[in-house]
């Protein structure tokens, strides 16, 4: 697909003429639809990312209807053009564990023992997202932690359909785990971090871990914004991020059937919660209950809103959305009480906001320790805006700084 990318900006294979359009369009698009509360610090900054996010998916869109490409495809291309350079003081080498592509960070200073070992799982709803979009999370954490981080380039959706991106990071996690020492990591000291989807896979492969005693146990796992539910999407969190950028109540649906490669029109009704079986209400809708939220979180008008009757057939297309092996929140209790030492990073102006707050009491009624830091000017994705020039933001900074804090701190 490369010459073709090539040819379309050089040959002019979209025009001037589709790119204003496609601006223009992303103006109408977020003047018509998005809601930025006036507390929040920012609102140009994240306005301009998010025009350039919808002009990126309607170009993407436009290459797909032409033939040219996949939208997804077209989005992975843009991404590339970022480019963030190595930190001098590390040394990295691209590696496969066991066959899923990694990227090792170490430092170059020398350490008088083991070092600790992190495990990055990027964000990007399974789609899109790569080792280098991260490099420079990856170049902080190993720097300002002194620790040796293993970047984990999973599979990703559609060519790669789920469950093979948990599967992907949980086959690297157990070689590294078996392989520590070779990168001077003590195995006993291994944390797993993940945001957003990456947070989702995080949950999983800590969870399918209780299954390994013949492995060493994780230290802990980082938890950023992480996606753990898919029973209730009217939670007070989507309610008052309904439509705020840069991932809106509706768009999490969205991209979610297309990374389990669904049937798009199925939206409306995962939204209402037609979805979800009535013996699973019955079993598991107090872990997803407004009750289980902080006080400051059950926002007046924002009650909890009763799930739309269960439709089978609906049901029976994406069953996949309540397995635990994406919604993990239902993992039994017995596996959660094996869990180890949490952090979890929580965004004021996010979706999936109560879904952290819910898993985080969930683990601390089993008993596992939890550290919890709550960016208030934070917003979904704001983790990769931390060194973006004038589009960066100090919450993201703040989420980062907090993340090396609690690696140290370990």
């Amino acid at each position: 697909m490369e010459p073709l990318y090539a040819l379309l900006l050089v040959a002019g294979g979209v025009p001037i003429t589709i790119l204003l359009l496609s601006f223009l369009a992303a103006i109408y698009y977020d003047v018509s639809w998005t809601r930025i509360p006036p507390e929040f610090d920012h609102p140009l900054k994240l306005r301009i990312i998010f025009w350039l996010f919808i002009m990126t998916f309607i170009a993407g869109k436009t290459c797909e209807f032409l033939g040219i490409c996949k939208q997804v495809e077209f989005i992975r291309f843009i991404i590339r053009f970022r480019k963030v350079k190595l930190d001098p003081r590390l040394f990295s080498k691209d590696l496969l564990f066991n066959g899923v592509p990694v990227r090792v960070y170490q430092p170059k200073a020398p350490s008088p023992g083991r070092r600790k070992g992190l495990l990055l799982f990027h964000g990007g709803a399974g789609q899109i997202g790569s080792i280098d979009l991260y490099q420079d999370i990856s170049n902080k954490i190993a720097t300002a932690a002194d620790t040796v981080v293993v970047s984990v380039g999973y599979g990703l959706s559609p060519e790669h359909p789920y469950p093979a991106q948990y599967k992907d990071c949980l086959t690297a996690t157990i070689h590294f785990l078996q392989n520590a020492e070779v990168y001077g990591v003590d195995p006993s000291q291994v944390v797993i971090c993940g945001d957003s989807a990456g947070g989702n896979f995080a949950t999983v492969v800590a969870q399918k871990l209780t299954e390994r005693p013949d492995l060493p146990k994780l230290r802990a796992q980082i938890l950023i914004y992480a996606g753990v539910q898919a029973m209730d999407f009217n939670l007070p969190s989507y309610v008052q991020n309904s439509a705020m950028p840069l991932l809106s109540r509706e768009n999490t649906v969205y991209f979610g059937l297309q990374y389990f490669i669904k049937d798009l029109s199925l939206q409306g009704e995962v939204l209402k919660g037609s979805h979800v079986p009535d013996d699973f209400r019955l079993k598991y809708g107090k872990r997803v209950s407004v009750d289980n939220l902080p006080e400051r979180f059950k926002r007046q008008g924002h009650g909890q809103v009763p799930l739309a009757p269960y439709k089978p057939e609906v049901y029976k297309q994406v069953p996949e959305l309540l397995q635990v092996t994406f919604s993990s929140i239902f993992a039994e209790d017995h596996i959660i009480k094996q869990l180890p030492e949490t952090f979890i990073g929580t965004c004021e102006y996010d979706v999936f906001r109560d879904d952290n707050l819910l898993y985080k009491k969930r683990l601390e009624d089993c008993g596992v320790k939890v550290s919890w830091f709550h960016a208030e000017q934070g917003f979904h994705g704001v983790l990769n805006f931390t060194d973006f020039r004038f589009l960066s933001f100090p919450a993201g900074v703040e989420m980062l700084d907090q993340i090396v804090a609690f690696v140290k701190g370990l």
